[in-house]
This record gives C-alpha cells, structure tokens and sequence, in this order.
C-alpha cells in the first residue's frame, strides 16, 4: 500500500501540517521535530505525491517538452540544453514527439496542459494561425526554441537562419564558385523557405549570379534525401561546383552520392552544411558547417521559460543567439 502523508503524521505523532512544512523545506519546524518527521518518513519510504502537491501548490515543478523526432541527432541536442537548466532550477521534463504533424502537436499541447504542467518549450516546423491562437489561450507560458514564429507573438530563442545562409553562400561565391546548388529540408518548414532560401537568393543576387530553381532541391532532412538530391543535381547540363546544404544528415548523403560518382570533395565540388552536430565530424573529409548552438538554443528557450514561470522581469522575448562557420575538409 501507498505510504500517505497521514501515516507519517500518525507515527511521528505530529500534525499533518507539520509534515508538509518538512516536506516543503518551511523553516518554521523545531529541529527535533524535524528530524524525528524525516526518520519516519524513511522508514516508511513516504514519497510525496507530486499531483496532491501540485493542486495545493496550482505548481507541479513540471515542463512539457513538444519535440518533432528525439532519435534526430539536432533535437536531442536542443533538448539536452532544456533538461540540464531544467534540472538547474529543479523542474521535471515530461517529453513528447510530435512527429512534425500539426493534429498531434495541438493534441500534445493540450494533453501537457491536461498534466498541470508549469511551463511548454515547443520545437516544430510550421507553426500556423491555429498553433498561435492556441499559444496564446495557454494558461502557462509557452517558449518556441529554434522554431520561427511570423507575428514575435510568442517567446522564442533562434539563430538569424537568413543572415547565416547568406553568410554560407557568400563565402562560397567568394571562393570563385558561380554555380552553387542549395539542398533545402522541407519547404512546409517557415525557416527553409523564409529564411535559408531567401538567404540564399540574396547571396547570389548581391553577386550578379542569376538564380536557377534547378539548383534549389527539396530534401526531408535525411540522409536518403541527400544522396537524392545529389543524384538531381548530377544529372544537370550545368552541374554545381558548390552546394549548400540545409542541415548536416542531409550534407552526408551529398558527400556520399558525390564520392560514389567518383567526384572529389572539395577538389571539384565544395560543401557548407547546416547546424554543426556531432555527424559533420563523422564523415570524411569533415564537414564546414554553419554553427547552429544547439544545445544554448535549448538551454536559453528553458531558462527563459522559467523567467515568466516565476514572474522574472523578461527584457527580450525574441532571443536571437550568434551563429559562425566553422571551417572544416569540405570547403577549400
């Protein structure tokens, strides 16, 4: 049988009252009676019920984490950030996948407020009127964390993808290199197709080159849609001598498809991916990748969130983190 807080009482002989006040740390308990409340409560394993103590309290110490896919190596990375300040500031993460599907993330949404959760920290691609509407009915802060968000209606920590694939592109063209292809993920996702693809353009229009939608290809994120991608691009009359590439699964696949083809990188086609994870180290030559800090996107989105939990003063409710390029074999 569950060990109640009223056996506690019972056995140490004090009140039910005294036994919540040494449960919640309240310093207006004798020292002796404090230490004979937590003898009992180890000898009979009381643990307190974090529902009851939550309906007292209208706090559970709980945040929901909304996630399109933890087994991708990008998302994991954001949520390490978000569970270790999480854990910093003593709150527990209840995670969930979405799986990038609209009527799941709004299910997910309201199924965490279901839970008394404190607090959302949501990650996804498309956040359309109806997730905003939703956003803003929440009787709990809600901060987006690398998820774009048209209105600044909503909290959100990001990196500036518009300037940081301008920048990719720019270094490319400076290298000499006019026929630069972009591998895209998918352009459902606002910040493929307002801000990386726009990048993109302006890199090449600054530089006089004409764009060419041959050279745009739409990928899913994988490493299967890379191979394909450079599989497309290979059968161009005019092939790309440098691709740029929207995350770094994908950028594998490109490297691959090129290396099977017997085309050497970078010799004769140069690469710049997207997000810096652990995979653009796990490939040879390494990738050049656009830093995306990942784990700080995480760990800002978390601390942020506990600001308007706890009622903190919140100068900037758009967070926008620095980006860099890390320089690595695939380029020259």
């Amino acid at each position: 049988m569950n060990v109640t807080i009223y056996d506690v009482a019972r056995e140490a002989n004090v009140s039910m009252a005294t036994v919540s006040r040494v449960v919640n740390g309240n310093p207006n308990v004798k020292p002796a009676t404090r230490k004979k409340v937590v003898e009992v409560i180890d000898r009979l394993g009381y643990r307190p019920n974090a529902v009851a103590r939550g309906l007292a309290s209208k706090k559970t110490t709980t945040v929901g984490v909304i996630i399109p896919d933890i087994s991708n190596i990008f998302f994991a990375e954001l949520a390490r950030g978000i569970e270790d300040i999480a854990t910093m500031y003593k709150y527990n993460i209840i995670l969930s996948n979405s799986d990038q599907n609209t009527e799941k993330e709004l299910h997910l949404l309201n199924t965490m407020l279901g839970k008394q959760v404190d607090g959302i920290v949501f990650m996804g691609g498309n956040i359309t009127e109806e997730h905003v509407r939703e956003f803003e009915m929440s009787p709990v802060p809600i901060v987006l964390a690398g998820t774009v968000e048209d209105s600044g209606k909503v909290p959100s920590v990001n990196i500036d993808y518009q300037a940081a694939a301008y920048d990719a592109v720019k270094e490319l063209i400076e290298k000499g290199h006019k026929n630069v292809a972009y591998v895209s993920g998918p352009f459902h996702d606002k910040i493929n197709n307002e801000a990386k693809l726009p990048g993109y353009k302006q890199a090449l229009e600054e530089a006089g080159i004409a764009f060419d939608e041959d050279f745009v290809i739409e990928g899913d994120y994988t490493y299967d849609s890379g191979l394909e991608a450079w599989q497309k691009l290979s059968e161009l009359s005019e092939k790309p001598t440098a691709i740029f590439v929207g995350n770094d699964e994908m950028a594998l696949g490109v490297v691959h498809g090129a290396q099977d083809a017997g085309v050497n990188i970078p010799e004769e086609a140069e690469v710049i991916s997207f997000d810096n994870t652990r995979l653009a180290l796990m490939v040879r030559p390494q990738l050049t990748s656009i830093v995306q800090p990942l784990y700080d996107i995480g760990a800002v989105s978390m601390r942020l969130l506990t600001k308007y939990m706890n009622k903190e003063q919140v100068e900037e409710n758009i967070v926008v983190l620095p980006h860099r390029i890390e320089e690595r074999g695939s380029t020259k």
